[in-house]
């Protein structure tokens, strides 16, 4: 049966689109990406400057099963690509008063909790246990699917785990039936921060985060993340995908129902389809007509958000000390940070943070004797920053990180990046500059998300993080392949 090859426009190049851009080419279509900015990845982008090397974005390297699986299907493996190593410590976290690294063993692990919670250990397997069956169910089957109906899910398997996924069961509550200790508890809600909820509104179904953390490992390619950015554009490119770079695409000319051209920086391309990469209220409110769109300013008004972040890339002299590749500092109170960041949306008072210390796993990052660090402070996105407040933000966290660790990084600097919500605007079009897409509330999960189909012009479609399965590198590769299978449906209509 001889396929007729369709023109499909991909907005964006970020992973959800490059995973789309593969899986329609390889099915023989003629897929062109067509990019703002001048390299592949999206928020996964990186940039050089004084020696040393930085990603933008993703910096955890979590469910490498997810990574795995998606090369496979092309008859590949990461390995073809990238050198994957696993860290170990996981991470550190930084307490009031004492610092704990987590083990990538589950042994040392589980040991580790024994020694702040006695019973503690047995609880943890138990809880794991729990979250594996969420992970596997989840992962495997539910994030697959494209949320267009509730009848999706409605499967003897799915809904024979129905209790076992607690959707009704808040996260915080959950966890507080196993542990007491505060230090534990933390460890367990900090994925969740990320999510885009308070942890007593994110459902217990999430900790199948823990187990993709504790479980799984943290891990890192060889060379950052940007790694990952790069395999993939190869990937779709052998698949016979073209991408475009420094060309934003400008508008969607709409006829009878149907999109008809995509309108760039450089000229007008004829197009069949079109799978929408980029920031999806970015495409509805600027790209498309009124009578277009799925959604207007209302409904994308009263939607939860994931947080948005204030950066700082810094190159600085020397090496530091009592840093691990990830650093987590939760030496301030964890619970008012999510309320300023989820509830009165106002600048943290005592903000928590992360540090990237990349240049302790991977020398090919930062000039011999000099570190690259990577610092993340979550924020409510909405925000607007001055150069004030980035300086008041940077003293505040330089103040108890050199204090913490012991390390004069300040005096140090050889290089400096501020990153904050006007950037992810104005680099990737991000609605109300968030950083991690949309909230995974339980009002906003599966089919209760912006709809992947355009249900207005049928052969406009979205995938990425503000539509199923969510925010995160692995759901944006799912998404790709989710969305990917939809439109193949569709031309195989015709």
């Amino acid at each position: 049966m001889t396929i007729k090859k369709k023109r499909i426009a991909v907005i964006g190049s970020g992973f959800s689109s490059m995973s789309a851009a593969a899986f329609l080419s390889k099915k023989g279509h003629e897929v062109r990406v067509f990019e703002k900015n001048d390299q592949p990845g999206g928020r996964a982008r990186m940039f050089e400057a004084s020696g040393f090397k930085f990603d933008m974005g993703p910096s955890w390297y979590w469910m490498p099963d997810v990574f795995e699986a998606f090369f496979n299907k092309f008859g590949k493996s990461a390995s073809d690509y990238y050198d994957l190593k696993r860290l170990d410590p996981s991470y550190k976290v930084f307490f009031d008063n004492e610092e704990l690294h987590v083990p990538a063993s589950i042994s040392e692990l589980t040991q580790l909790f024994e020694s702040m919670e006695k019973g503690s250990g047995a609880k943890l397997q138990k809880f794991l246990k729990n979250a594996a069956y969420k992970y596997e169910v989840g992962i495997n089957r539910l994030v697959y699917k494209p949320g267009l109906s509730i009848t999706e899910y409605l499967d003897a398997e799915v809904l024979s785990g129905l209790f076992k996924f607690q959707l009704f069961k808040s996260f915080r509550k959950y966890i507080r039936k196993s542990f007491k200790d505060e230090r534990i508890l933390k460890l367990l809600e900090f994925p969740i921060l990320f999510l885009g909820a308070k942890p007593d509104d994110t459902p217990a179904l999430y900790s199948l985060m823990n187990y993709a953390d504790l479980k799984l490992g943290t891990w890192y390619p060889m060379g950052g993340m940007h790694e990952i950015s790069k395999s993939m554009e190869s990937l779709a490119m052998e698949q016979g995908a073209t991408f475009q770079y420094n060309n934003p695409v400008n508008l969607i000319e709409v006829g009878n129902r149907k999109a008809k051209f995509v309108h760039t920086a450089k000229g007008v391309w004829e197009t069949d389809f079109i799978v929408g990469g980029a920031d999806y209220h970015h495409i509805e409110q600027n790209l498309l007509s009124e009578e277009s769109r799925n959604y207007n300013d209302s409904y994308w008004a009263k939607r939860t958000m994931a947080p948005s972040c204030l950066l700082y890339f810094l190159g600085v002299d020397g090496e530091m000390s009592n840093l691990e590749h990830h650093n987590l500092f939760f030496d301030e109170e964890f619970d008012l940070h999510a309320e300023e960041i989820y509830k009165t949306k106002e600048w943290p008072s005592a903000p928590l943070f992360y540090v990237s210390y990349t240049s302790k796993t991977d020398p090919s990052v930062a000039p011999k004797g000099k570190s690259n660090l990577f610092i993340l402070i979550p924020i409510s996105t909405g925000l607007t920053e001055t150069q004030e407040l980035q300086e008041k933000y940077f003293n505040l966290v330089m103040d108890r990180l050199e204090v913490r660790t012991g390390n004069s990084i300040r005096n140090n600097i050889i290089y400096r990046k501020d990153y904050a919500t006007s950037n992810f605007s104005n680099d990737y079009n991000s609605y109300k500059g968030n950083a991690y897409g949309l909230a995974n509330t339980l009002k906003q999960t599966a089919f209760l998300k912006p709809s992947l189909n355009n249900n207005k012009i049928k052969n406009v479609f979205y995938t990425g993080q503000l539509t199923v399965p969510g925010p995160g590198v692995p759901p944006a590769i799912i998404s790709g392949e989710v969305v990917s299978r939809e439109v193949l449906k569709e031309i195989n209509k015709k």
